[in-house]
Protein backbone atom coordinates (compact mmCIF):
# COMPACT_ATOMS: atom_id res chain seq x y z
CA UNK A 1 0.00 0.00 0.00
CA UNK A 2 1.47 3.30 -1.09
CA UNK A 3 1.17 6.28 1.23
CA UNK A 4 0.57 9.81 0.08
CA UNK A 5 3.64 12.04 0.12
CA UNK A 6 3.79 14.71 2.78
CA UNK A 7 3.78 18.10 1.05
CA UNK A 8 4.21 20.08 4.24
CA UNK A 9 7.24 22.34 4.09
CA UNK A 10 8.79 22.99 7.47
CA UNK A 11 10.81 26.07 8.29
CA UNK A 12 13.94 23.93 8.00
CA UNK A 13 12.99 22.90 4.44
CA UNK A 14 11.95 26.36 3.33
CA UNK A 15 14.30 27.96 0.81
CA UNK A 16 13.64 31.28 2.54
CA UNK A 17 14.54 30.05 6.00
CA UNK A 18 12.43 30.25 9.14
CA UNK A 19 8.91 31.59 8.64
CA UNK A 20 7.71 32.05 12.19
CA UNK A 21 7.38 35.30 14.08
CA UNK A 22 10.57 34.51 16.00
CA UNK A 23 12.62 34.66 12.78
CA UNK A 24 12.36 38.39 12.15
CA UNK A 25 10.09 39.95 14.78
CA UNK A 26 10.29 43.48 13.38
CA UNK A 27 9.47 42.38 9.83
CA UNK A 28 6.57 40.28 11.06
CA UNK A 29 5.19 43.15 13.14
CA UNK A 30 5.51 45.51 10.18
CA UNK A 31 3.63 43.03 8.03
CA UNK A 32 0.87 42.83 10.65
CA UNK A 33 0.76 46.63 10.77
CA UNK A 34 0.45 46.80 7.00
CA UNK A 35 -2.32 44.21 7.15
CA UNK A 36 -4.18 46.37 9.68
CA UNK A 37 -3.75 49.38 7.40
CA UNK A 38 -5.14 47.30 4.52
CA UNK A 39 -8.12 46.31 6.64
CA UNK A 40 -8.71 49.94 7.60
CA UNK A 41 -8.45 51.11 3.98
CA UNK A 42 -10.88 48.50 2.69
CA UNK A 43 -13.30 48.89 5.60
CA UNK A 44 -13.31 52.68 5.35
CA UNK A 45 -14.08 52.42 1.64
CA UNK A 46 -17.05 50.11 2.19
CA UNK A 47 -18.38 52.16 5.13
CA UNK A 48 -17.85 55.57 3.49
CA UNK A 49 -21.03 57.24 2.29
CA UNK A 50 -23.20 54.28 3.26
CA UNK A 51 -26.72 55.54 3.85
CA UNK A 52 -27.82 55.40 7.49
CA UNK A 53 -30.48 52.79 6.70
CA UNK A 54 -27.81 50.46 5.29
CA UNK A 55 -26.86 49.48 8.84
CA UNK A 56 -30.20 47.71 9.23
CA UNK A 57 -30.28 46.05 5.79
CA UNK A 58 -30.95 42.32 6.06
CA UNK A 59 -30.87 39.82 3.18
CA UNK A 60 -32.52 37.01 5.12
CA UNK A 61 -34.20 36.35 8.45
CA UNK A 62 -31.09 34.77 10.02
CA UNK A 63 -28.39 36.91 8.36
CA UNK A 64 -26.46 39.60 10.17
CA UNK A 65 -27.15 43.22 9.35
CA UNK A 66 -24.24 45.46 8.31
CA UNK A 67 -24.48 47.13 11.74
CA UNK A 68 -24.07 43.72 13.42
CA UNK A 69 -21.13 42.90 11.14
CA UNK A 70 -19.37 46.18 11.96
CA UNK A 71 -19.96 45.54 15.68
CA UNK A 72 -18.38 42.11 15.13
CA UNK A 73 -15.41 43.79 13.40
CA UNK A 74 -14.92 45.76 16.61
CA UNK A 75 -15.17 42.54 18.66
CA UNK A 76 -12.57 40.86 16.45
CA UNK A 77 -10.18 43.80 16.62
CA UNK A 78 -10.47 44.05 20.40
CA UNK A 79 -9.89 40.30 20.60
CA UNK A 80 -6.75 40.71 18.45
CA UNK A 81 -5.49 43.44 20.80
CA UNK A 82 -6.07 41.19 23.80
CA UNK A 83 -4.21 38.34 22.10
CA UNK A 84 -1.32 40.66 21.21
CA UNK A 85 -1.16 41.61 24.89
CA UNK A 86 -1.19 37.94 25.93
CA UNK A 87 -4.82 37.80 27.05
CA UNK A 88 -7.30 35.46 25.41
CA UNK A 89 -10.59 37.22 25.99
CA UNK A 90 -13.73 37.44 23.91
CA UNK A 91 -16.15 40.18 24.90
CA UNK A 92 -18.77 40.99 22.27
CA UNK A 93 -20.21 44.48 22.55
CA UNK A 94 -23.87 45.04 23.30
CA UNK A 95 -26.01 46.32 20.45
CA UNK A 96 -24.65 49.60 19.09
CA UNK A 97 -25.86 52.25 16.69
CA UNK A 98 -24.34 52.27 13.20
CA UNK A 99 -22.24 55.33 14.04
CA UNK A 100 -21.06 53.89 17.37
CA UNK A 101 -20.22 50.49 15.85
CA UNK A 102 -18.10 52.17 13.14
CA UNK A 103 -16.34 54.41 15.70
CA UNK A 104 -15.64 51.46 18.02
CA UNK A 105 -14.12 49.43 15.18
CA UNK A 106 -11.75 52.20 14.08
CA UNK A 107 -10.86 52.97 17.71
CA UNK A 108 -9.96 49.30 18.26
CA UNK A 109 -7.86 49.32 15.08
CA UNK A 110 -6.02 52.40 16.39
CA UNK A 111 -5.33 50.75 19.76
CA UNK A 112 -4.11 47.53 18.10
CA UNK A 113 -1.89 49.54 15.73
CA UNK A 114 -0.48 51.49 18.67
CA UNK A 115 0.37 48.24 20.47
CA UNK A 116 1.94 46.65 17.39
CA UNK A 117 4.06 49.75 16.75
CA UNK A 118 5.38 49.68 20.32
CA UNK A 119 8.27 47.64 21.68
CA UNK A 120 5.93 45.57 23.85
CA UNK A 121 6.24 41.83 23.18
CA UNK A 122 3.57 39.94 21.29
CA UNK A 123 1.73 37.70 23.71
CA UNK A 124 0.42 35.49 20.91
CA UNK A 125 2.16 34.36 17.71
CA UNK A 126 1.77 36.83 14.86
CA UNK A 127 0.64 34.04 12.55
CA UNK A 128 -2.23 33.25 14.91
CA UNK A 129 -3.22 36.91 15.15
CA UNK A 130 -3.42 36.97 11.38
CA UNK A 131 -5.16 33.63 10.81
CA UNK A 132 -7.77 34.31 13.50
CA UNK A 133 -9.18 37.77 14.12
CA UNK A 134 -7.47 39.73 11.34
CA UNK A 135 -8.33 37.31 8.51
CA UNK A 136 -11.87 37.05 9.86
CA UNK A 137 -12.18 40.86 9.83
CA UNK A 138 -11.02 40.97 6.20
CA UNK A 139 -13.67 38.36 5.32
CA UNK A 140 -16.42 40.39 7.00
CA UNK A 141 -15.26 43.55 5.23
CA UNK A 142 -15.83 41.72 1.95
CA UNK A 143 -19.30 40.72 3.17
CA UNK A 144 -20.08 44.39 3.78
CA UNK A 145 -19.04 45.21 0.21
CA UNK A 146 -21.33 42.49 -1.08
CA UNK A 147 -24.20 43.74 1.09
CA UNK A 148 -23.71 47.26 -0.24
CA UNK A 149 -24.22 45.92 -3.77
CA UNK A 150 -27.28 43.90 -2.72
CA UNK A 151 -28.72 46.98 -1.00
CA UNK A 152 -28.35 48.97 -4.23
CA UNK A 153 -25.51 51.19 -3.00
CA UNK A 154 -22.37 49.47 -4.37
CA UNK A 155 -18.82 50.67 -3.87
CA UNK A 156 -16.61 51.07 -6.91
CA UNK A 157 -14.10 48.38 -7.69
CA UNK A 158 -10.46 49.23 -7.17
CA UNK A 159 -7.00 47.95 -7.97
CA UNK A 160 -5.91 47.46 -4.36
CA UNK A 161 -2.38 46.52 -5.42
CA UNK A 162 -1.94 50.18 -6.42
CA UNK A 163 -3.71 51.62 -3.37
CA UNK A 164 -1.88 54.10 -1.13
CA UNK A 165 -1.90 51.93 2.00
CA UNK A 166 0.63 52.76 4.69
CA UNK A 167 1.30 51.01 8.00
CA UNK A 168 0.01 53.19 10.80
CA UNK A 169 -2.88 54.72 8.83
CA UNK A 170 -5.81 52.89 10.43
CA UNK A 171 -8.47 55.57 10.86
CA UNK A 172 -11.34 56.89 8.79
CA UNK A 173 -8.97 59.32 7.03
CA UNK A 174 -7.59 57.29 4.16
CA UNK A 175 -5.88 58.33 0.96
CA UNK A 176 -8.18 59.69 -1.72
CA UNK A 177 -5.61 58.71 -4.39
CA UNK A 178 -7.39 55.64 -5.76
CA UNK A 179 -7.30 53.55 -8.92
CA UNK A 180 -11.01 52.76 -9.18
CA UNK A 181 -12.95 51.28 -12.05
CA UNK A 182 -16.58 50.45 -12.87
Amino acid sequence: MRSEPNHTMTTVDSPRGPTTSEAAPNAVREFLRHTLATLAYRAEKVLRDAPREFGDFRVGPTSRTPKEIVAHLGDLTEWALGLAQGQHRWAPAPELTWTDACARFFDALYRLEKYLSSSEPLGWPAERLFQGPIADALTHTGQLAMLRRLAGVPVRGENYAKADIVAGRVGREQSSDRVEFD
